[in-house]
């Protein structure tokens, strides 16, 4: 548990006020990117988040993850977070540990949504996300942060690097968001790639905000206000920039334009994969990363759209591939100055094959048991994936939440 001096706590305030507010910028990122008719029920599976998993969290969410239990798994000691010092005068370094951590809680399952927008029924959806949060993000979180297995080394004493989420975060959210785009099917009047975006400023705004609240992510998770913070807010803000530029560069010499989606796609690409590099690597390393991440995930996008799976807005292909490109970058680029581990470069190999394990672990613990969670809901009626054909044709936010994203009410 990390002991935070005032200037510390103060950061750590701001650090989790920033991370809360980039599930509005998701929200506002995705609401863009669909068609106008389902644009009021993809932002609430973001709000949605935003209300249910704080409960869940100081619960029994926390407890799962930080709690001591075992090396795979946490255990109940924190329920309704008991044990937790909530009166001393040391109390807010405990108290705001279990606040910033649970705004990563808030975002994942948010992430996911993105494979399955304008066809998944709200109501499973809840279900989903609690059970997910439960069976999944918590244990992950548990391997990597909480003291478990990956975090203690396979190879060595040395465990998976990830400095801010990119395997318990984005590989985790996108290998379960490859999974439900599979399991959910198709939208229906469209197909996968023939979509297009209803708002993009709503898409140029959700990234901006994101970006901006990546910096209480990614510098926060140093949980200190120190030089290691303000290395990771450098190297986010590098490879964020490089990553657009790069998109940008790729789409104009692939198509001919150079799309404002993808400069934002791009540089939410390069924002993944820093995420698990950003207080281990340099600056040079933070340009490495974007702009390969970049390139890498570009190709995937491309690629998704001949597999047939309707992975909707690229979570995978950003999210999945982007953290599992950053996490494994990471092993390639640490720098012992920065975060005092040597990486590939500065000639250890064997973070390489700690950060490969934590990789191929988290895709495929994620996936399997996300295909598990969505079988059971699939099949328990009244509940189900996918909504009916005629609800889905004539939008979710008129047929589910009975409100429009666009009204003309004559006043203009």
């Amino acid at each position: 548990m990390p002991d935070f001096d005032s200037g510390s706590l103060a950061w750590m305030i701001m650090a989790s006020a920033l991370v809360l507010f980039m599930t509005p910028g998701l929200a506002f990122f995705y609401g863009g990117l669909v068609r106008a008719k389902n644009v009021v029920s993809t932002m609430m599976y973001s709000f949605a988040a935003m209300a249910l998993m704080p409960v869940i969290w100081v619960l029994w969410g926390y407890s799962l993850a930080f709690g001591e239990g075992n090396a795979f798994i946490g255990d109940f000691s924190y329920f309704l977070l008991d044990g937790i010092n909530m009166t001393s005068p040391e109390a807010g370094s405990e108290v705001m540990f279990v606040i910033f951590q649970g705004m990563f809680a808030i975002i994942t399952p948010a992430l996911i949504t993105g494979a399955f927008v304008e066809r998944f029924k709200f109501s499973t959806y809840l279900i989903f996300i609690t059970i997910w949060v439960t069976l999944v993000y918590a244990p992950v979180c548990h391997w990597v942060w909480g003291g478990g297995w990956i975090s203690q080394g396979v190879f060595g004493d040395q465990g998976a690097l990830d400095f801010a989420g990119g395997t318990v975060v984005h590989l985790n959210a996108g290998a379960a968001a490859l999974v439900a785009a599979w399991m959910v099917g198709k939208r229906r009047g469209g197909a996968a790639g023939t979509i297009v975006a209803h708002n993009v400023p709503y898409v140029i705004l959700g990234a901006s905000i994101l970006w901006f609240g990546w910096f209480g992510f990614n510098a926060g998770s140093e949980l200190a206000a120190d030089g290691i913070a303000a290395n990771a807010f450098l190297t986010t803000n590098t490879a964020a920039a490089i990553a657009a530029l790069t998109w940008l560069v790729i789409s104009g010499i692939h198509t001919g334009k150079m799309s404002a989606v993808g400069a934002a796609t791009g540089a939410v690409a390069g924002l993944v994969a820093i995420t698990p590099a950003c207080g281990w690597v340099d600056v040079g390393g933070a340009l490495m990363i974007g702009m390969s991440a970049s390139a890498v995930c570009y190709l995937c996008a491309l690629g998704m759209e001949k597999t047939g799976i309707d992975d909707a807005l690229v979570v995978f292909g950003v999210h999945g591939i982007g953290g599992a490109w950053g996490a494994l970058m990471t092993g390639v680029f640490a720098s012992e100055a920065i975060g005092g581990v040597k990486g590939l470069i500065e000639g250890n190999g064997i973070i390489v094959l700690e950060q490969l394990v934590g990789i191929v672990a988290t895709f495929l613990y994620s996936g399997i048991m996300t295909f598990i969670i969505l079988k059971v809901l699939d099949i328990i009626p009244g509940l189900g994936l996918q909504e009916p054909e005629k609800v889905e044709m004539s939008g979710l936010d008129v047929n589910i939440h009975g409100e429009r994203g666009y009204v003309s009410d004559g006043a203009d």
